[in-house]
């Protein structure tokens, strides 16, 4: 591997005085202590199947971080779940009115409905959004188990 020559000066470094090193570290440990993460074990998300969700067929099986009824106002993500159809098995379609929905397709594969009505081929990797005042709905059409995360955000 050939390095490129540097043709400007490097200037160098300062060293940091003790006291503000010290100051350094109460500000990121300050920022730590006060920083927040929600952490959902997977032993503990609720699970929720839903029979004919949105108007489809088969069950759509659930397991929910945190469902819409427990979000507060100023959270943008109302829910948030790990979801599976079974072959075959369909979520209707449907209309968002005050939220938006994303899909992001895990495994297995499936057909996925836009707003506009058209349909596409989604797989493992793909992610799928529809926006307020906008309708989708998903069928598996494999034969493995469709597994994706949803994420419903709201303004």
């Amino acid at each position: 591997m050939v390095r490129p020559k540097i043709t400007h000066p490097v200037p160098p470094e300062t060293p940091l005085k003790t006291s503000q090193l010290l100051v350094g570290i109460s500000v990121a440990a300050l920022f730590c202590a006060s920083a927040q993460a929600d952490v959902f074990p997977k032993e503990t998300l609720l699970k929720i199947d839903k029979k004919e969700a949105g108007g489809g067929t088969g069950t759509l099986y659930g397991a929910y971080a945190f469902t819409r009824d427990k979000a507060l106002k100023d959270q943008a993500i109302k829910e948030i779940s790990w979801l599976t159809l079974q072959p075959g098995d369909s979520i209707g379609y449907h209309k968002h009115i005050t939220n938006e929905d994303t899909y992001i397709i895990v495994s297995g594969q499936g057909m996925f409905k836009d707003k506009d009505g058209k349909d596409y081929p989604v797989k493992a990797g793909d992610i799928t959004i529809v926006r307020k005042g906008e309708s989708h709905g998903m069928v598996n059409t494999g034969k493995e188990p469709l597994v994706f995360v949803d994420v419903i955000a709201e303004q």
